[in-house]
């Protein structure tokens, strides 16, 4: 059986999420982060050397790393189900849109709040990184004015990557002038895998990731 190791607000809510979606049977177990440090507990370090989330065991294999554990689910346990194959016409977009979210868009979310948990003092470095968030912003708005998801051809796991990074941009009060990704978490957060995702995997609190914001 498909085993999700999860950690409280974090990423790996994607995957419970993804698991949701597809219908899938799988046993979860659940981490805490540390609450004073926002570190993952050593039983996560126990899992896997790096002590990461999301982690997935299955068949024997123990693998990290969001991209390849939702490409790995999709194909592996649900048939290709949310996916994007290389027939399909969008396979280019879904895996451009499915790196997008840790590729591009998290990396300067991450220095945004790192500056801010470390008081800042680098004015040069953060309006580089500024720069870029808006920009990678812009890119996703003017995708998502005039769809519902990402890809043409509907929702995908695509959408569940980037979902996540989303709540994790408001939380760091980044979506306040970008209406068409308002709208789009929105959606999101209103399908029934997503509710369903909730309930197993546990209420998110990501304030604890919003120092800094007024």
């Amino acid at each position: 059986m498909l085993t999700v190791h999860h950690l409280n607000n974090s990423r790996s809510q994607r995957i419970v999420w993804l698991c949701e979606e597809l219908g899938i049977e799988y046993r979860l177990v659940k981490h805490q982060r540390n609450p004073e440090t926002q570190r993952s507990p050593d039983s996560l370090g126990k899992v896997h050397p790096l002590g990461k989330a999301p982690t997935i065991e299955h068949k024997g294999q123990v693998i990290i790393e969001t991209d390849a554990i939702i490409e790995y689910i999709c194909n592996v346990c649900a048939g290709g189900r949310l996916s994007r194959g290389p027939a399909a016409p969008d396979y280019a977009q879904y895996l451009e849109w499915l790196a997008f979210s840790e590729g591009s868009l998290f990396p300067g979310l991450g220095v945004d709040l790192i500056y801010a948990w470390t008081g800042g003092g680098n004015a040069t470095l953060m309006g580089f990184y500024d720069v870029e968030i808006m920009k990678n912003h812009q890119y996703a708005e003017d995708r998502l004015q005039s769809r519902e998801y990402v890809l043409d051809s509907g929702f995908s796991a695509a959408d569940i990557n980037l979902g996540w990074t989303f709540e994790f941009s408001e939380c760091r009060g980044r979506l306040k002038t970008f209406p068409a990704l308002r709208a789009y978490l929105a959606r999101l957060r209103a399908r029934d895998g997503y509710k369903r995702a909730i309930e197993r995997g546990g209420p998110q609190d990501l304030s604890v990731f919003s120092a800094g914001v007024s």
